[in-house]
């Protein structure tokens, strides 16, 4: 894991001084080293912070053998040893023993379908002298960061994207972007900062002096439909039993925690006691002799502290466990440096806290360490998944009773008036609130979403609204994806989570990444395996989705390697303590934030709103308060952007 940047400048020499601000802007990430290049050519420049783990020595860029060719990388590539193994066997030679020099060689032999046989997170920049062609590669979920910006002819790429700022892009908010993120529906391609634009995950970018362009090389594979040659091809290979489903999950987590506990440091691993990460942690204990180290943040407020059932798992796996204890204090004191690194809203405290964890990790002399994130979306831990599933259930064959049984609901949904059922929904999106009164699934979900809008909505100024009047973004996103990725051939529940896996997931989940590296830690997320991943994916929805007991395949691939009390453990999600409600550091912080300078100079805000709204807050009602605490600390965050990059 490292820091990176780049500029292409086509019509004339790169600006040394700008690479060398955009590199120095990403030391946080590769504190073991660092350094610039220009080609010969003067037409493209490299910059690189090294975070060494698998070769002490790994300063990049690298060159092929014959020069041609230069690469600068952040992430990691797994199984890269049987690659280096076979592209030296066809003659390649080697510079040094970091798993980025395969891509190199890789794109010699192949150019971008070199991607294909990669395996790992990872953004990296190929610059080829001779043809003048700059590639640039994103991994498949988007777990590594690659931003990117143009200006006066040039094309500026970093990890981040304060190293763009640091090259000299002007920064400013971008409305669409930020009107997105507000509605909870972050664009993958988007950033919150105008000019700036993030490659999607899945996809490469190629620029040379006739401009920029981006290309998907992956995405996740349809699974076969309803027509009756898919039919036929399920009948020809038939699903698994679930037996058998179970013993390969097993196999491919086994292989996928393996080859991540690949490096020349120890590795560590994140533990919160709940199932996925006890399950890494356990496989990872069974790939070594020595006791793994396992982080946890706890919290003083009990009711948000899961440091008991980590010790469990820690102790039943032999490994050595250390607890990071986050106070409200420390939450409120380091919120800013955790909004600042993730360049994002922050929508709980639990990104502070992640950052503060990070920093334990770092701080016990730990640099790389294994997590259980992607689980839930391999395996539909989450709620909303296993809903969409199970209204799903009565679209197949024999169904009929049921879809007639249905009728008079849907026949008095369509005769409802959303703005009357679902106001907050409706003036963002008059067809999500439609499809809330018709999805079986509604209730819940969509009510907390309508909640939550309601209160965003009324703190934003009227131009600010107004400019997006008649923008319904949540169709508007569903229709690119129906366009892009074929959403209509999927089933519900995959349709749902492909539509997870492109917004919130890969712009607010996976932005982790940054709070993690801001204490140059890389994290490794052996479910995000893309082998694994697409195994699961293949597999019947009923499955993954149809037990009583949310995750019962993974719950039983994994039993050999985790406790009976993480086995029985209900899934809990990560929360963070509640910053609204409660007196304490937290909550003045929120008061003093809101009510400063900041916040004033914000574009798209009705300050006035936010201040009555602050004067509100002790008399709020209990069930108000989930939904505004996420408004308050999404504002908070608007407040700390706006200040330190000065927008």
């Amino acid at each position: 894991m490292c820091g990176i940047a780049a500029i292409l400048s086509p019509d004339g020499p790169v600006p040394a001084q700008a690479l060398r601000r955009a590199t120095t802007a990403l030391r946080h990430r590769g504190p073991d080293g660092e350094g610039t290049w220009i080609a010969p050519s003067g037409r493209a420049g490299l910059g690189h912070t090294l975070l060494a783990i698998t070769d002490p020595e790994g300063q990049q860029p690298i060159a092929s053998e014959d020069g041609r060719l230069h690469i600068i990388h952040n992430g990691q590539f797994y199984d890269y040893r049987r690659i280096r193994a076979s592209l030296e066997a066809r003659g390649h030679r080697f510079r040094t023993r970091s798993d980025s020099e395969i891509a190199l060689h890789l794109y010699e032999d192949l150019g971008p379908e070199c991607l294909e046989r990669l395996r790992g997170q990872f953004a990296f920049v190929i610059w080829d002298e001779e043809s003048g062609v700059l590639f640039a590669a994103r991994d498949r979920f988007g777990l590594k960061p690659l931003f990117h910006a143009e200006k006066e002819g040039r094309l500026y790429l970093a990890s981040e994207a304060k190293a763009l700022v640091a090259a000299g892009i002007a920064p400013s908010w971008d409305s669409r972007g930020v009107y997105h993120a507000l509605h909870a529906c972050p664009d993958e391609r988007l950033s919150l900062f105008h000019g700036i634009s993030q490659v999607p995950p899945g996809h490469f970018l190629q620029a040379d002096g006739s401009g920029v362009r981006l290309k998907r090389y992956w995405d996740l594979p349809l699974t076969p439909g309803r027509s009756r040659a898919a039919r036929f091809r399920r009948a020809q290979h038939p699903a698994p039993t679930p037996d058998a489903a179970i013993e390969r999950v097993r196999e491919l987590t086994e292989e996928s925690v393996a080859l991540r506990m690949v490096a020349a440091v120890p590795v560590g691993c994140l533990l919160s006691g709940g199932l996925d990460s006890s399950a890494v942690l356990g496989v990872a204990a069974s790939c070594t002799d020595e006791a793994v180290a396992a982080f946890t943040v706890g919290f003083e407020r009990l009711d948000y502290d899961e440091s008991t059932g980590a010790r469990e798992a820690a102790a039943a796996a032999g490994g050595n466990h250390t607890v990071v204890t986050a106070s409200d204090g420390d939450l409120a004191d380091h919120f800013v440096d955790a909004v600042f690194h993730a360049e994002t809203l922050q929508y709980n405290t639990h990104g502070a806290a992640r950052y503060l964890l990070s920093r334990g990790v770092r701080d016990a002399g730990y640099k790389s360490v294994l997590a259980g994130e992607g689980a839930d979306e391999a395996f539909f831990g989450y709620e909303f998944l296993r809903a969409a599933a199970g209204a799903a259930r009565g679209s197949g064959a024999g169904a009929l009773p049921r879809v007639l049984a249905r009728l008079p609901r849907i026949a008095a949904a369509l005769l409802r008036s959303p703005s009357r059922h679902q106001p907050g929904l409706a003036a963002a999106s008059p067809w999500l609130a439609r499809l809330a009164l018709l999805l079986p699934a509604a209730p819940s979900l969509f009510t907390r979403l309508a909640r939550g809008l309601g209160h965003i909505r009324a703190v934003c100024s009227r131009d600010f609204l107004d400019d997006f009047a008649g923008y319904d973004l949540y169709r508007a996103y569903y229709r690119r994806c129906r366009r892009t990725a074929d959403l209509s051939r999927r089933e519900p529940a995959r349709r749902l989570l492909y539509l997870w896996l492109h917004s919130l997931f890969a712009n607010y989940h996976l932005a982790a990444d940054r709070l993690d590296m801001a204490h140059g830690v890389e994290v490794r997320l052996p479910f995000l395996d893309h082998h694994l991943f697409e195994y699961t994916n293949r597999l019947p929805v009923s499955l993954l989705a149809h037990h009583p007991r949310e995750k019962h395949l993974l719950r039983e691939a994994m039993r050999p390697y985790i406790p009976d009390p993480v086995y029985d453990r209900v899934k809990r999600p990560f929360m963070g303590p509640s910053a609204v409600g409660t007196d304490g550091p937290l909550h003045d912080f929120l008061q003093d934030t809101l009510r400063g300078e900041a916040v004033r100079a914000v574009p798209f805000l009705d300050h006035p709103a936010v201040a009555r709204l602050l004067d509100r807050l002790p008399a709020l009602p209990a069930e108000d308060r989930p939904s505004l605490d996420s408004l308050m600390l999404m504002l908070a965050s608007v407040a700390v952007l706006q200040e330190r990059y000065r927008l």
